[in-house]
């Protein structure tokens, strides 16, 4: 049995090991495929595996895949439709990365509080030695203790988050389309999309991407949000209009944010948050310590000896 991985550098830069997928087959890895070679690079075999590669309907057709795995959370680069029409089995990786992810919206968050950076920058450059007073600060601290933390996309993610915020004494406004009321406490609630948006002091998103809530932060419904909030996002970048949030930066409307996702990645060099005020941006590494990506691999090998067993476990497209 033949399996490709048509982009493996992202999941294995060269700190994990494929042994274990080799085991279960002739294994051929790429590190990247760019999209002319991916119909030759697929050639002949049967599992096939993609992390940002597309995998679409034509590539379907023209090949003999009998499994895709998708090395990632978000399967929107498959077309599940496409597969499921042919009997092709498309699993994901629901579940490596949330404390990592959870850890990096605190990351971001904390840094637009204390701006823990510049202040040791600062420092390095000599502003404390030669400071009259035993303490400055160049930037406004915020505490976030007795605020209010929105959170869109209420899973697994989205809970950690909600958990963390707590424990530093924020109280949580949740919206998903599914709700366990049983984790509804004093500190939490469910509400509407309208009343988070309206009562949030720190926006955070934690949904995937479907066509009905692509650019759902936008310029109107920036316009519902309070004066001030900061807005977090280590989901997808296509959930944020750019120009928009760029815009409500540099006009104060939105104090700050925090993105780990862009709507274009790589980022594009025009993109207008490059250059607005107070924002910081990470090149979508949520998901990348070790301990994480660790984790992806041995569910990419559990997925697919469970799909080698007739019990597949992991599939979207069911």
């Amino acid at each position: 049995m033949k399996l490709v991985v048509l982009d493996g550098y992202t999941l294995n830069p060269g700190d994990l090991s494929w042994e274990e997928l080799e085991k279960l087959g002739d294994l051929t890895v790429y590190d990247r495929t760019p999209e002319d070679k991916i119909l030759e690079r697929i050639g002949d075999a049967e599992l096939v595996f993609t992390n940002k590669v597309p995998i679409t309907r034509e590539t379907i057709e023209k090949t003999n895949i009998k499994y895709i795995g998708v090395l990632a959370t978000g399967y929107n680069i498959v077309d599940v439709k496409a597969a499921k029409e042919k009997g092709i089995i498309v699993t994901n990786i629901p579940t490596y990365g949330t404390y990592a992810v959870a850890q990096m919206v605190f990351a971001h968050l904390l840094e637009i509080c204390h701006h823990v950076a510049a202040h040791s920058d600062a420092v390095k450059n000599g502003e404390w030695t030669n400071n009259p007073d035993w303490c400055f600060w160049k930037y406004p601290l915020i505490e976030l203790a007795g605020k209010t933390m929105g959170i869109i996309g209420f899973g697994r993610i989205g809970q950690a988050v909600g958990r963390i915020a707590q424990a530093l004494g924020m109280k949580v406004l949740a919206y998903d389309k599914f709700q366990n009321k049983e984790l509804e406490s004093d500190t939490l609630k469910y509400v509407e999309l309208d009343e988070l948006l309206a009562n949030s002091d720190v926006i955070s998103l934690h949904c995937p991407l479907f066509e009905d809530n692509k650019g759902m932060i936008n310029k109107d419904t920036i316009a519902k949000m309070k004066d001030g909030v900061i807005i977090i996002n280590t989901s997808r970048g296509p959930l944020i209009v750019d120009e928009d949030l760029a815009e409500a930066l540099n006009s104060g409307k939105v104090y700050a944010a925090g993105l780990d996702v862009v709507s274009v990645e790589p980022i594009k060099a025009d993109n207008p948050l490059l250059k607005a005020k107070n924002i910081f941006i990470t090149p979508h590494i949520a998901w990348a310590p070790k301990e994480s990506h660790q984790r992806m691999m041995d569910i990419a090998v559990d997925n697919v000896k469970k799909f080698l067993e007739g019990k597949p476990v992991n599939v979207v497209n069911n």
